[in-house]
């Protein structure tokens, strides 16, 4: 089974550090700003590959679907995302869609995400050392999730899966949702979860589970942590199943 550290090295081969970043690269405003020289990150003087976990990104023509527009417009790739990157430092980013098709009926989910997928192997395949991203799912459709990232992992070659910390209300432990789960293990990727304004998984024993999958460990970013530089590193650390914190994690199952 595929690890996270096997998801990272993917991305960095080759690398002495990772970095975590949040949200707030997308919001950065310097468009039409001139090239600036690829920031390079040292530690005790040697240079260190950083992975960016938590980048969005969209597609107009993905959101258009549903009738909605991209916002902010900074979320829509251009070679501006590549200027910041290099302003910050940040070699790769793995790119994931927060999901707004949840509500969505089947046979536009089906279009919706097909399209994304491709659009997000598309752009990791013409910059294959800037980009790699987890495939999207409509979680609504159980079984429909589970042909979709089988699809997006095995013909399209992206790293993972990004959800949202629930689907119409349901958290991802919930029954219905096995399926998905077993596909996750079977194909051994990593899932990003990204509640934000999930305000179910904040409250108390939302996490809990129901007894019979406590195999899935939940990781929040924590200084305790895997990392190809030691314990020192910033990287995953473990966190109750039971916690109620607000966060962005990555499931797995425990060996």
């Amino acid at each position: 089974m595929h690890s996270r550290r096997d998801f990272l090295s993917g991305a960095a081969t080759g690398t002495a550090g990772v970095l975590f970043t949040g949200c707030d690269l997308v919001n950065a405003r310097h468009a039409h700003a001139q090239p600036v020289q690829r920031r390079e990150v040292v530690v005790n003087g040697r240079r260190v590959k950083t992975v960016d976990i938590h980048s969005h990104c969209a597609f107009p023509e993905a959101n258009a679907l549903m009738g909605l527009k991209v916002n902010p417009e900074s979320l829509v790739m251009s070679a501006e995302r590549i200027r910041q990157m290099d302003a910050q430092g940040i070699d790769v980013e793995a790119l994931s869609i927060n999901p707004f098709w949840y509500k969505a009926e089947r046979d536009v989910a089906e279009k919706l995400i097909k399209l994304q997928n491709e659009k997000l192997a598309e752009l990791c395949a013409a910059q294959p050392d800037r980009f790699v991203a987890f495939a999207t799912v409509a979680m609504q459709y159980p079984d429909l999730a589970v042909q979709q990232l089988e699809d997006g992992v095995k013909k399209l070659g992206l790293r993972g899966v990004g959800i949202a910390g629930h689907a119409g209300g349901e958290v991802p432990s919930s029954a219905k949702y096995d399926p998905f789960w077993t596909k996750v293990q079977d194909l051994g990727v990593p899932v990003f979860v990204h509640p934000g304004g999930a305000d179910n998984i904040i409250k108390q024993g939302a996490l809990g589970g129901r007894g019979d999958r406590r195999d899935l460990a939940l990781r929040k970013p924590g200084p305790a942590a895997e990392s190809p530089h030691g314990p020192r590193g910033r990287g995953f650390g473990r966190v109750s199943p039971r916690g109620g914190r607000r966060g962005n994690f990555l499931w797995r199952r425990q060996p």
